[in-house]
């Protein structure tokens, strides 16, 4: 078995870059950190390259893909405040427009930057039923960034999560969806909304909602009826809520 303890190891400096989105991006490869999460992927068929561990025995079921190392190496190549047991490398599972077909619960999140809600939100669309998510826009948060991965405890790789940039692509890909638009200020109440798929629902971030684009392109506008003394929900719970409703 391959032992690395330095934290001036070459292989631990190629890790470390892997915490940044060029490099994941150039190498198409991302960081697993912690057991829930290596062994969901690894469960769920992604290819792992090799992970540094702690505890070889805990992690026998990655073969000769692990490498012993030491609490300072683990601490190095970790993005958390305290280092976990392991931290592996794997490849990226990509997918494109093709992915969707056949989908008929789709969930778009519209230019959504917060990491945390990203994740929670990949995490409740595979509870709820939905057979793909759409990041759509150019400012769109990176789904392999590492506080992204832990957030969605293992549901990152259960249902196809596809990037589109341009509007014209989704026109095309979702025409015959029936398309919701999910607004604070709509006239339609949730509870009276029923859906028959295709459908699509739309999520705007939190700071800037849904365009204007996409609210036009929408064949229903909906909100969640709420207590007048509070404006809106988070992101994350408002998703849970509409997809717990038109999904299941």
């Amino acid at each position: 078995m391959q032992e690395i303890t330095s934290v001036n190891n070459n292989l631990v400096k190629e890790t470390v870059k892997l915490q940044q989105k060029k490099y994941r991006d150039k190498e198409n490869k991302f960081l697993l950190e912690g057991f829930k999460c290596i062994f969901e992927a690894f469960d769920a068929g992604i290819k792992i390259e090799y992970a540094f561990v702690s505890d070889v025995k805990k992690y026998e079921f990655l073969e000769d893909k692990t490498i012993f190392t030491s609490e300072p190496v683990l601490k190095k190549i970790s993005t958390t405040d305290t280092a976990p047991d392991a931290v592996a490398v794997a490849f990226k599972k990509n997918y494109t427009v093709e992915s969707l077909s056949g989908a008929k619960k789709v969930v778009l999140l519209e230019n959504i930057k917060d990491l945390g809600n990203l994740g929670t939100i990949l995490r409740t669309s595979t509870a709820f039923g939905a057979d793909a998510v759409v990041l759509y826009g150019k400012e769109c948060a990176d789904l392999y960034n590492p506080k992204c991965v832990r957030s969605s405890v293992g549901n990152l790789w259960k249902i196809p999560v596809v990037y589109i940039e341009e509007f014209k692509e989704l026109q095309s890909v979702f025409k015959d969806y029936e398309r919701i638009a999910t607004l604070p200020r709509a006239s339609l109440s949730l509870k009276k909304v029923n859906v028959t798929p295709p459908v699509l629902v739309m999520f705007g971030s939190e700071a800037d909602g849904l365009s204007d684009e996409l609210i036009n392109f929408a064949t229903k506008e909906v909100k969640i009826e709420m207590a007048s003394s509070v404006e809106s929900l988070n992101l994350s719970v408002s998703c849970a809520v509409v997809l717990y409703k038109l999904f299941l």
